[in-house]
This record gives structure tokens, sequence and C-alpha cells, in this order.
């Protein structure tokens, strides 16, 4: 391709220029508003110096600027490191650049869950297990014990177990991590439900007619999987339909995997 005849273009041409441009954006918008921008400004202004410098052939300032160019790059990286460090946290953060990061664990995340729900429906141990997606959950993560732990098919067996002290209430995952066990949820009263469903079926539909939040549950009476979602209840679901449910849930946008602080939730 070229431009007028004259400038070969290539398309990796093109994408290089987007990229630079997407970077050049990033970087503008995490530094607007900040004393950085009066920084950028004052290395522009030093940076139009040497090149009037060097256009004019000046000795004594070119070797000057030429000592100082040396520690340009160090100087930089120090002066901007918390922008620096903003723009790779918001590169990183783009859903499309994570769902390929993030595949893996959250994979080996779902595995762990799956294999816990199906010892708990054997065994007939009650379970309310909430992933977080897009909106905040902070409230309810405040009403439990808070933990902090990876998730694994043990710790999920363990505190769901009767003899638990956190076995009642819910437990509460975010960015593969269970953010908080005993959690109190909203009860739902939607006359849709059946009399029969017991409070934890009805906390997790009042959980999903108020949030975007995916909930897995395990009946203590029948051992059977349900899991809910937008106010709807999924009950009688196999092994195999809960990791497929599971697995579409998280993979949705707007899933927190993008959202790394802690203080949104």
């Amino acid at each position: 391709m070229e431009i007028f005849g004259i400038i070969p273009i290539r398309f990796v041409d093109l994408i290089e220029i987007a990229l630079v441009a997407y970077l050049l954006y990033k970087l503008y918008v995490s530094m607007r508003g900040t004393l950085a921008v009066s920084l950028f400004a004052g290395l522009m202004a030093i940076y139009l110096v040497q090149f009037l410098v060097d256009a004019t052939g000046m000795k004594i300032l070119q070797a000057l600027f030429g000592s100082l160019s040396e520690i340009f790059v160090l100087a930089v990286i120090i002066v901007f490191q918390p922008e620096i460090r903003r723009v790779l946290l918001l590169v990183g953060q783009n859903p499309f650049l994570r769902r390929f990061l993030t595949s893996h664990a959250q994979d080996e995340m779902i595995t762990e869950t799956v294999a816990a729900v199906s010892v708990m429906s054997r065994r007939r141990i009650g379970a309310l297990i909430v992933f977080a997606r897009s909106t905040g959950l902070r409230s309810y993560i405040e009403t439990g014990q808070l933990l902090q732990a990876t998730v694994g098919r043990d710790l999920l067996i363990t505190i769901f177990h009767g003899q638990n002290p956190l076995h009642d209430g819910a437990v509460i995952i975010r960015n593969r991590r269970i953010e908080a066990a005993r959690c109190i949820l909203p009860v739902s009263t939607s006359m849709r439900l059946s009399p029969l469903l017991g409070l934890r079926h009805r906390a997790a539909v009042g959980l999903t007619e108020e949030t975007d939040a995916f909930v897995v549950i395990v009946s203590e009476e029948t051992g059977h999987i349900s899991v809910s979602e937008q106010g709807d209840l999924i009950s009688n679901l196999s092994v195999d339909e809960l990791r497929t449910h599971l697995t579409e849930a998280l993979s949705l946008p707007g899933t927190p995997e993008a959202d790394l602080n802690p203080a949104e939730t």
C-alpha cells in the first residue's frame, strides 16, 4: 500500500500506528489532572532545547546534553513510575488480553468448584457459592468472615461441612479467590418461586435479582444442584451441566476478571 504513490505503507505499519496511538491515549488518560503533566511539559522543553542546540552546533551545550542523555531514560522511568504502572494496569485489564492470560487459572477454579459441588451433592452438604461479576458485592462480603483464600475443593467442602461455624450463609468468590464465607444474602420474596424452596435457594435468587452475580446452590435435603442468574433458578443440574453454566457465566463480558481494585467491590 502506498500513500499518494510515494510512501509505502505495510499492514504491520498500520498495526504499529494503532498500538502507539492506543498507548499514548492511555498515557494521556492516566496523566490527566496530575503533576506528571507539568513534568512531561518540562521534559519536552528540555528536549526542544537539545534539538535547537544540535541544530545550531553549540559544542559545549552538546557535550552537556550528551552526558545528560545517558541518564535521561532512567530519570523518566523514576519520575513517571506511578503513571507507567497505571498504564500497564490499564493495558493488562483489557478484557480481550485477560481472556488469554487468565483462561488457565479460571478453568482451574471452575474445575475445583465443580469437584467440590459434586462431593457435596453426593453427601447432601448444603452449599451456597456466589461468583461476583461486574456488580460490586462489598456490602455482602462485609457481613461475613473475610478469608482471601485460593479456591480449592477441599476448602469449599470444609467450609460448608455442618460442624464448621462458617457453614451457614454464602461463600463469595471474586477474581478467582474466596473473599469471604458466612455472608448474608437478601432473600427473594418473588411469588414465582415454589413454596417448597428453602432459604438457600431464595437467598440465591434474591441476590441475582439485585446484582449480576452467578450463584451455585446445593440442597441439603436432596443434594440437587441448582444455579441462579438474573433472578432465575435452574434446578436439578448434573455435574457436567453445572460446568457448562459456570463456564458460560464467567466468560461473559463484565466478569470482574478485569477489575483488580478491591476497593471497588
